[in-house]
């Protein structure tokens, strides 16, 4: 295993870039009652310079995901009145063909209808996917197998428990052993980040251990803002094991630059998101 220590560069644009240049993602999150789960993913990722960003959701969540992201898009999902259903696996699949990057699972729920999508999501998209929350947990041990059908790269997110579920081992076995837990991982052929106190990043061939962030960062929402930091990286051309290791280290930078302002206690997901740009302004 290659032990990575340096963080890439943060890419840049042509004089000439327009949105259509910088980045195009396209965010399958939220339901009601999580509207803010898919605010973050995209106001994330138009934060770490993605050029355009559509959040899919579903209908019941919309009106309320549009006011909080309002520099995004929006596009509805059919749902049961909270959740998406099967069908949204087909209307989001329809909406991802011109966009570069796929981030999929915050705030998405854990129903049958949420567990469909997410599979036909896997089997059938022609673009990257960034995968965390929601869309780990309908997969549960399932994931493996669901992960060999994926044709482009795939970067998953999970915190110590989520990784517990996939590996099928308890929270404190990951813990004890968290780059062991990464490279397990990574074994079922996507690129891992094991997120947490010195978030691991590995692809199978290549590790890296984070050593930004403080613990003002475990607060709501911290992993989605990381989700979409991920997902405009990728969409920006960087190949996903290099946009993960800089998300991860550009996202704790956030989270230190605003623990200085304010101090660790109070820190949320929006004092995180909006130190962002200072954070990658730092990394160039």
């Amino acid at each position: 295993m290659i032990r990575v220590t340096e963080v890439p560069k943060p890419p840049t644009r042509a004089a000439d870039a327009h949105k259509g240049t910088a980045g195009l993602v396209l965010v399958v999150a939220g339901s009601r009652g999580m509207a803010g789960s898919a605010a973050l993913v995209g106001n994330a990722s138009l934060k770490t310079g993605a050029g355009l960003v559509k959040i899919a959701t579903p209908n019941s969540a919309l009106d309320t995901v549009a006011a909080l992201a309002p520099c995004c898009t929006t596009a509805p999902l059919p749902d049961d009145g909270a959740c998406a259903t099967r069908d949204a696996g087909d209307a989001v699949l329809r909406l991802a063909k011109d966009r570069h990057v796929v981030a999929v699972g915050p705030g998405l729920g854990q129903t049958g209808g949420v567990a469909a999508t997410v599979m036909a999501i896997l089997s059938r998209a022609v673009v990257p996917v960034v995968l965390d929350a929601d869309g780990l947990n309908v997969l549960g041990r399932n994931a493996a197998a669901s992960f060999k059908t994926v044709r482009y790269p795939l970067v998953i997110t999970p915190h110590p428990g989520e990784a517990a579920r996939l590996l099928g081992k308890g929270t404190k076995e990951i813990q004890d052993d968290r780059e062991a837990a990464a490279v397990a991982l990574a074994a079922t052929g996507a690129i891992a980040v094991l997120k947490g106190h010195g978030t691991v990043v590995c692809d199978g061939e290549r590790i890296f251990v984070n050593d930004t962030g403080n613990p003002g960062m475990a607060t709501a929402g911290a992993g989605d803002v990381l989700t979409g930091m991920i997902a405009a990286l990728v969409a920006a051309g960087m190949p996903a094991f290099d946009a993960a290791v800089l998300a991860v280290n550009a996202h704790g930078r956030a989270g230190d630059l605003a623990a200085a302002r304010q101090g660790i206690l109070g820190l949320t997901a929006l004092d995180i998101l909006d130190a962002v740009p200072e954070a990658l302004k730092q990394q160039t």
